[in-house]
């Protein structure tokens, strides 16, 4: 893509979603860091719904703990893999109090030493929180990135894709491409029958130009 039509781009998802952030709902760090372990094969909204009760009751490490392990699985038990997310709540929280004073890191280095939390997590919980230039890879925005050429055909892993954006994506706009992707491959280029009628970035679709 030129670089001239990757602005314009860029310009209108600034326009269309402007710089929101996760759907994902939380109270503080901690809380947003077990949602985004939760989304894991598993969309925002039935995070959403099984953490409003959830958070309620445990909002940090030692509550999580003291909540206890099956009482957590009764709560989540609406999502996927829910057994082993479950188990991982239990092990960041107990990391958290015994590495971390019981307060969620802030690099992406200690974040990923978090069971359940890896790169794209860590990305994604650095930029929702403090506002960091980094990019969260999700299927989405493997999807998107190849459908509008914005990185070559040989970039086909999450890590690959997370380093070209890097190089291509304009300081100001990386704390918000990754969700300017999320969101649009999420309503309106959908993996199954999106929706083109309303596209307002079919001039930069390699699919409708062939």
């Amino acid at each position: 893509m030129k670089k001239s039509d990757l602005l314009e781009m860029l310009d209108i998802f600034s326009k269309k979603i402007g710089n929101t952030k996760s759907e994902l709902n939380y109270k503080n760090p901690y809380t947003f860091a077990v949602a985004v372990l939760l989304s894991a094969q598993a969309t925002d909204k039935s995070v959403n719904i099984a953490t409003r009760e959830l958070f309620e009751v445990a909002d940090n490490p030692h509550a999580m703990l003291e909540l206890g392990l099956n009482n957590i699985k009764k709560y989540i038990k609406t999502i996927g893999l829910f057994n082993s997310k479950a188990k991982h709540i239990i092990e960041m929280s107990e990391m958290l109090i015994s590495d971390f004073n019981g307060v969620l890191p802030k690099t992406r280095e200690d974040l990923i030493k978090l069971p359940g939390i890896g790169r794209k997590s860590a990305n994604v919980i650095l930029n929702e929180l403090y506002g960091a230039p980094t990019i969260g890879v999700d299927t989405h925005v493997l999807r998107l990135v190849q459908r509008f050429g914005l990185v070559g055909s040989d970039c086909n892993t999450p890590e690959k894709v997370e380093e070209a954006l890097e190089k291509i994506i304009p300081d100001y706009y990386k704390p918000f491409i990754s969700n300017y992707l999320v969101l649009f491959g999420r309503y309106i280029c959908k993996a199954k029958n999106p929706d083109c009628k309303n596209c307002y970035m079919k001039r930069f679709c390699k699919i409708v130009k062939k």
